[in-house]
């Protein structure tokens, strides 16, 4: 029997309870874990803040076995808003001029939240400073989805990231508390399509 009309009801089931539909699949090259299907989609995520948010204080990434993650770390408690959002180009805030990203294709991370302190003016990221170049951020060399993050400014409370990807694939983008007092906007992007 063929796994679509299962898969198929499941995604019905999901929509109609409102729930995400996860399937357990187990990929052909296996070793010891399995993805499941998610359907994250490519289309845009946002969340808008409901009030002020601190600055951001640094940008990670690493590799799992589904998928490649990337963190914005924020500071302080308030709500983080968010654009994550698949584009022909990403541009420099406030100049506006193309930042060159590696890869099939390209995201846009739009953080609401500024990489100053907005009271004092004082930075609180700067790539520069972490000894990491602008263009890129964190050294991605070997992920299977990642190929360049790169910083393309902070402007009127907030910051802007590129994100050059392999290829459109499914993406989810949530916020999570810590570290510290702080919070984190997670941004994951799938190595491929349907089930791995």
């Amino acid at each position: 029997m063929s796994p679509y009309p299962r898969l198929l009801r499941a995604i019905v089931l999901s929509v109609a309870l409102g729930v995400p539909a996860v399937v357990g699949a187990t990929p052909a090259n296996a070793t010891s874990a399995t993805c499941p299907v998610v359907y994250w989609g490519s289309l845009p995520k946002v969340a808008e803040p409901s009030g002020p948010t601190e600055s951001i204080f640094d940008v990670r990434t690493g590799q799992h076995t589904c998928y490649d993650r990337l963190v914005v770390d924020v500071g302080g408690s308030g709500p983080v808003g968010y654009n994550v959002s698949y584009v022909d180009d990403v541009f420099v805030d406030a100049s506006g001029s193309v930042v060159p990203l590696a890869g099939g294709a390209k995201i846009r991370i739009v953080v609401r939240a500024p990489s100053y302190d907005v009271d004092t003016g004082q930075i609180t990221y700067d790539p520069n400073d972490q000894g990491r170049s602008p263009q890129q951020l964190t050294n991605v060399t070997g992920y299977r989805t990642f190929r360049q993050v790169a910083f393309a400014g902070s402007f009127e409370r907030q910051t802007t990231l590129g994100l050059g990807v392999r290829a459109k694939l499914p993406m989810r983008a949530f916020v999570l508390s810590g570290p510290g007092t702080g919070q984190r906007l997670v941004v994951d992007v799938a190595h491929q399509w349907g089930s791995f």
